[in-house]
């Protein structure tokens, strides 16, 4: 579900959490600052999760490991890049709620409350093993949940086995520096 609501709100007019508040590797700092210039860029009015996935693809190679071959990997790159020069128009002005993940209530405009809860799901999955900081695997493991998002959409058009990629995600909290 697609809405024309003001810059990151939700139907009643909350905003979601800034997901730079939040503890992040090194790397995934990077991979989010990477994401805000990309919507920036592009002239979209929100980080969302297509930005995201292509910030991760391109920044973290723990993230690249989790997909099957790397020809999917380039093909989720070749769709993203198009995504300002036409894929991915029908995007621009519209708030990203698929509706799929709770919108938490607060924080600072400018992420889509899709982008907002899978980095906060990727921060809770990172504790959930133990690490106090959230990593790119675990927020692509976050984006992969949500079936309706634009993550997975380009996904899919890719042609990644989604249902594939979550499973190895979460087999024993895999975090790509074991590449199993």
């Amino acid at each position: 579900m697609q809405s024309s609501l003001p810059s990151g709100a939700d139907a009643c007019g909350h905003l979601p959490p800034d997901p730079e508040d939040t503890p992040l590797s090194d790397e995934l700092a990077l991979v989010v600052a990477g994401a805000r210039r990309r919507a920036v860029r592009d002239g979209d009015r929100q980080v969302d999760s297509a930005h995201l996935l292509h910030s991760l693809l391109e920044a973290d190679p723990d993230v690249r490991a989790a997909f099957a071959d790397g020809g999917q990997v380039a093909r989720l790159l070749g769709y993203l890049v198009q995504r300002s020069i036409g894929y991915g128009l029908q995007w621009q002005g519209t708030v990203e709620d698929s509706g799929a993940v709770p919108v938490v209530r607060g924080g600072a405009p400018g992420w889509s409350p899709v982008a907002a809860s899978a980095m906060e799901a990727g921060t809770r999955r990172a504790v959930e093993r133990g690490d106090e900081r959230a990593r790119g695997v675990d927020v692509l493991a976050a984006l992969a949940t949500d079936g309706e998002s634009r993550a997975v959409e380009v996904l899919g058009r890719a042609g990644v086995d989604v249902d594939g990629l979550r499973r190895r995600l979460n087999r024993r909290g895999w975090t790509g520096m074991d590449r199993s």
